[in-house]
């Protein structure tokens, strides 16, 4: 199952989580209606329900519909407010959890540890670098959380910093990726958001019961009604009790399978079983297993690692596989015994990301159209392969580079230094451009920087901007909001976009407006191209055009990405069209495609680039900026003799 396949199986499990919660809710509503019938007939009767006649008799159908509505709609509310506390997306989990930030320049040796295998694995995987947050419990556990890789975070506990070696920690950050590349953490926050406007009814119940104690008798005829309503808010507990255990079964249905994908994933991955086998053996002979301190730990269970919260119906609950299940299916011949874990004793940095076998090669300008093919393939399943040449492409970069990349404002006077123009009249003109008195910092930066990325070898590129991305991430809305328009002003100094500029915009603001809320999220709504048909034939005309000079070159180019998906009716378009605005309303239109449709667009790309059986680095470049713009991963394409990899490994 490939990236595109897992991600359509996710919605679908979407669709199945809706039918099974309006169940759910409907069952809640006939409940909640007995209740209140129940307290109707106790204040007429003094008594409960003698029999059927009874329950016949008292039935109201205008009662029954509202108390149904306002039962939908306290459940809606509660959603919907849940719903605007997670808008931010992964970084409101990781912060209602306590999580801190590590900064990506931390010199500790066990945080430099967790960030080099994150940055290690993202780049592997052809997605930014998410932020990473460190959860304050001495279990062993992580999670990744987000509605896609725009807006993604891993979390990460103390104890896992602590006691995991770095081969245990690659598996367990390469489960998480995981979650990320198989549409998990969208469904995860959804039932977040549901499960909230269920246990919704039991907190009215909760509240309720809590007044009574402010309420004083004030006649004899009273003690009816105060029995009546301890009767009510003790039932809607109960409902809401009720209501939440259904939910909870339903999140244990949903996550444990996931479970076990992801084990397996993370092993293809890394191709060492060893190293998640590991972690979960150091989780149970560890006391506290993968328990989190946090009172909120309960209520995002399902996106841990491990299991991270205990209650009395554990077993039943849980949303994780047993862990000697886990184990046994990654390690078969496991001998049943656990690992207590001791502390790692902490590595220099310099010694936490090992030098891959492929370090001493040199980056081809160039790769093999079949190599690029696989590269799509494989997107959200990176293999050892894109790792070791991950580690390659991070070791490439000049140590003053990459330690800019890892502050605020180095990583903004990259971007901006990536887009100076070799004119001088022009860049004089980009650097005038003025908007807070906080700016004037950030263009020093720039202009420092300029000469080391202009020497920079094009395959860099990709991976430098992937590194700055989290520090750009920390910025508040205003400072991003400034550096934002400095971007655009440099872009437009010479009034008009290169490609190059469109690319960088592309991978850079747009992921970065969706994590500041700047943008909305897609909404995929398109199932087949021809849906699509204007914005498609722009696209690939655009490709075609850009690595072939002559009309007639980009003419063939074109027949064969549509050739190669069979999409015969798309129509090439002459070069006039393709206005930078237009190409960005473009890909925001076929944003909107859904997966399996976004799989064939991508092959016409890929064709459409391709000359002579190669794609270069520019090639490469612009298929990230419009796979970026999908939200679909691509890994960088191997150099030709690194390549070993089967597209269904």
């Amino acid at each position: 199952m490939n990236f595109f396949q897992a991600q359509s199986k996710a919605r679908r499990s979407t669709f199945v989580l809706v039918v099974l919660f309006v169940c759910a809710i409907s069952a809640i509503v006939a409940i909640t209606n007995l209740l209140l019938m129940s307290v109707v007939v106790f204040n007429a009767t003094g008594q409960f329900f003698s029999s059927w006649a009874d329950v016949e008799h008292y039935f109201d159908w205008r009662m029954f519909w509202t108390t149904g509505l306002l039962v939908a709609a306290v459940i809606a509310g509660g959603t919907l407010f849940k719903f605007i506390q997670l808008s931010a997306g992964g970084r409101a989990v990781a912060e209602s959890l306590g999580g801190e930030i590590i900064p990506q320049d931390s010199d500790d040796p066990d945080r430099r540890k967790v960030l080099n295998v994150v940055e290690e694995m993202a780049i592997a995987s052809g997605v930014a670098v998410p932020p990473i947050y460190l959860l304050q419990g001495s279990g062993i556990n992580a999670f990744a959380a987000g509605y896609s890789s725009n807006d993604a975070v891993i979390g990460i506990t103390r104890g896992a910093m602590r006691h995991l070696t770095r081969d245990e920690l690659q598996g367990v950050i390469a489960h998480e990726f995981s979650h990320i590349f198989n549409g998990d953490m969208r469904l995860n926050l959804r039932l977040i958001g549901v499960l909230h406007g269920v246990l919704l009814i039991g907190m009215i119940g909760y509240y309720l019961l809590r007044g009574m104690r402010h309420v004083r008798q004030r006649g004899r005829d009273t003690g009816g009604a105060i029995l009546a309503i301890l009767i009510l808010a003790f039932g809607l507990m109960a409902v809401g009790f009720v209501g939440t255990t259904i939910g909870q079964l339903i999140k244990a249905m949903v996550s444990r399978q996931r479970e076990y994908l992801a084990d397996a994933s993370a092993v293809r991955y890394t191709r060492n079983r060893d190293g998640i086998a590991g972690a979960l053996k150091k989780i149970g002979g560890l006391s506290s297993g993968g328990l989190l301190g946090s009172p909120a730990a309960a209520e995002y269970s399902h996106a841990y690692f491990a299991e991270g919260a205990s209650s009395f119906f554990t077993a039943l609950l849980s949303t994780h596989p047993p862990l000697e299940k886990r184990i046994r299916k990654i390690d078969p011949g496991w001998d049943g015994r656990f690992i207590r874990p001791t502390p790692e004793p902490p590595k220099p940095a310099s010694e936490t990301a090992p030098v891959g076998k492929t370090q001493q090669q040199k980056l081809d300008a160039t790769a093999g159209v079949v190599e690029a093919m696989l590269a799509i393939e494989l997107m959200g399943r990176p293999q050892e392969a894109h790792i070791e040449h991950a580690h390659t492409l991070i070791d490439q970069l000049p140590e003053v580079v990459r330690a800019e990349a890892k502050n605020p404002i180095g990583a903004q006077g990259i971007i901006l230094a990536m887009l100076a123009d070799r004119d001088p009249a022009i860049r004089e003109t980009q650097w005038a451009t003025k908007v807070d008195a906080g700016n004037p910092v950030v263009l020093a930066k720039a202009l420092s920087l300029v000469d080391s990325i202009a020497g920079l070898p094009k395959a860099l590129r990709l991976p430098l901007v992937d590194i700055a991305m989290p520090s750009l991430r920390v910025l508040s809305l205003p400072q991003y909001k400034a550096f934002r328009a400095l971007v655009t002003g440099f872009i437009k100094a010479d009034n008009r976009i290169a490609l190059s500029e469109w690319i960088l915009e592309q991978l850079v603001l747009h992921q970065l407006d969706i994590a500041y809320g700047l943008r909305k999220r897609d909404k995929e709504k398109y199932s087949y191209l021809g849906a699509v048909k204007v914005p498609a034939e722009l696209l690939l005309s655009m490709l075609a055009h850009a690595e072939h000079r002559s009309e007639s070159e980009a003419q063939k180019a074109f027949s064969a990405g549509i050739k190669s998906i069979g999409a015969y009716a798309l129509k090439f378009q002459p070069r006039l069209k393709m206005t930078s605005g237009a190409l960005a309303a473009a890909l925001d239109e076929l944003a909107k495609m859904k997966p399996l449709v976004k799989e064939r667009f991508l092959k016409a790309c890929l064709a459409c680039v391709s000359k002579d059986g190669r794609v270069t680095i520019a090639g490469i470049e612009i298929l990230r900026a419009i796979a970026a713009g999908l939200d679909c991963p691509l890994s960088p394409v191997l150099p030709v003799k690194d390549v070993d990899i089967k597209p269904n490994d």
